[in-house]
């Protein structure tokens, strides 16, 4: 039920607020701008981006972060549609259907259909949040210590189980961003990993670490490539025809409803995201279809059902970040360090305690939505045009407010020198097949885990047996033994069913 005095209370917010109306904007256009570029993703962008929220108000902060994923989340499949190169993972099912409409001459239609999908995704996904929320902040309140630790170790594992064959490089990288994120003066008074540097005690930087890890690591991939797309493909871009596309995709309103239903319910688990929730929608959408053929040959259904799950899911992420404090994938793990960056921590408490800041997110988020498609329109008239443009000019700019950025954050060299550290371990984490997202989501939650480990000891007197004792924590024990089992389980049947040919 939806609470009637915080929803007026959000809008008061929002009303009085017009600083952040004025950053939404500013953060669709950065959103549409990465997205568009193939190797500049949207969580690079919301980390590059990250420092200058420390100069905001929280509300305005979140909608400016918010705004770069929503503005990202539609930017991807610009450069899927028309040159078969997703701008983000996100957009991959994007190229199956809207490329092969380019080559038809239809890319006008298909980037219009993918401008209403992600529009109307967007808001699903967002409506979604704002009817569950209410139930959502009386269960999370039933969450102990011992339940916050296992979700958290599930997220991990879990994040780690979707690297396929990498399962366990995924589960060390992990380890290792739990390890780094409690080094420094522990909640017991215990220095960790400061090598007897004072410069330690408050532990590794996590904004700083992040903007290495995603986006100097990615500069430096590219300092060889003299474009990002190689070949920019001028293609006229009509905003005639794009309007027309737009208005066709609500012909088919059952599969951008489906598409966002389906997207709103993966993006609640952990580590999935947008990514599996745009090939999930895609899938099923054609093995729905009494045209299945038609599909990956330039069918309008394909980029409808793509570009809606992709953009719903980041209102599903939401859940976890605002009703448990946990990132659901990158996007949102950077959007956990806005929220440490405002000394404001994500959790069990938060709903209950700031619901008309988080109706006012919500209701920020929607109408975000409905911006994008104006700024969408008009933004696919230079998105050919932006990809052109040389990486010489494009890699100094970004750079900089890289360094600038985690300089901001510490207001000491400190910054830029973890900036620099992670940057090369974030090279060589990609080098080696180690995923990254893993190693910032146990960055982030190092902390988190440290201490509701210790409250867990203390509760129980050094019975972990309390673990088994608890309805809910017996359920993610269960869950956490499942997502380690699961893919050895996979792997193994797959092998029986598609045996070796002999000699």
């Amino acid at each position: 039920m939806i609470d009637l005095a915080a929803f007026s209370d959000a809008l008061s917010l929002l009303a009085s607020n017009p600083f952040a109306w004025a950053v939404v904007p500013v953060g669709l256009l950065i959103g549409l701008v990465f997205g568009v570029l193939p190797g500049l993703s949207v969580p690079i962008a919301m980390a590059v981006f990250l420092p200058f929220t420390l100069y905001m108000d929280f509300l305005s902060a979140i909608l400016f972060l918010t705004a770069i994923f929503t503005g990202g989340g539609f930017g991807g499949s610009v450069p899927a549609i028309l040159m078969n190169v997703p701008g983000t993972t996100a957009a991959i099912a994007t190229c199956f259907d809207g490329y092969p409409m380019s080559r038809q001459g239809r890319h006008n239609e298909a980037l219009g259909l993918a401008l209403a999908a992600s529009t109307v995704g967007t808001v699903i996904g967002y409506a979604l949040l704002f009817v569950i929320l209410e139930p959502i902040s009386r269960l999370v309140l039933k969450l102990g210590a011992p339940e916050l630790f296992l979700i958290a170790l599930a997220g991990l594992f879990l994040i780690a189980a979707l690297s396929g064959r990498y399962f366990w490089r995924g589960v060390l990288a992990g380890a290792l961003g739990l390890m780094i994120g409690t080094i420094g003066m522990s909640s017991s008074g215990v220095m960790r990993g400061t090598m007897g540097s004072i410069w330690m005690l408050d532990g590794i930087s996590t904004t700083a670490a992040i903007i290495g890890l995603f986006a100097a690591s990615e500069i430096f991939a590219l300092v060889k490539s003299e474009y990002i797309v190689a070949d920019a493909g001028a293609r006229e871009v009509r905003l005639s025809l794009i309007a027309r596309g737009f208005v066709q995709a609500f012909r088919n309103w059952y599969l951008v409803l489906r598409g966002g239903l389906i997207g709103s319910l993966v993006g609640t688990v952990p580590g999935v995201g947008s990514t599996v929730a745009n090939l999930v929608s895609y899938s099923y959408a054609r093995s729905r279809s009494p045209n299945r053929d038609a599909f990956g040959t330039g069918h309008p259904e394909g980029v409808v059902a793509a570009e809606a799950a992709n953009s719903s899911s980041e209102g599903g992420s939401m859940v976890a970040l605002l009703a448990l404090g946990i990132p659901g994938g990158a996007g949102t793990a950077i959007m956990l360090g806005a929220f440490a960056m405002h000394n404001v921590t994500g959790g069990p408490r938060f709903i209950s305690d700031n619901k008309d800041v988080v109706y006012a997110i919500i209701g920020g988020n929607l109408v975000q939505a409905l911006l994008l498609a104006g700024l969408g329109l008009l933004f696919l008239r230079v998105a050919v045009t932006i990809v052109k443009v040389p990486l010489k000019f494009l890699l100094p700019v970004i750079t900089t407010l890289t360094v600038l950025g985690s300089y901001a954050v510490s207001n000491s060299m400190v910054g830029p020198i973890t900036l620099a550290a992670a940057a090369i371990l974030g090279l060589i984490m990609k080098h080696y097949n180690y995923p990254v997202v893993a190693m910032v989501i146990g960055l982030l939650l190092g902390r988190m885990m440290e201490g509701n480990l210790l409250r867990t000891w203390q509760l129980s007197r050094g019975d972990l047996t309390i673990f088994l004792e608890r309805p809910i924590s017996l359920g993610l024990v269960v869950a956490l033994i499942l997502a380690v089992l699961v893919p050895f389980v996979m792997k193994r049947l797959k092998r029986r069913n598609n045996p070796k040919p002999e000699g």
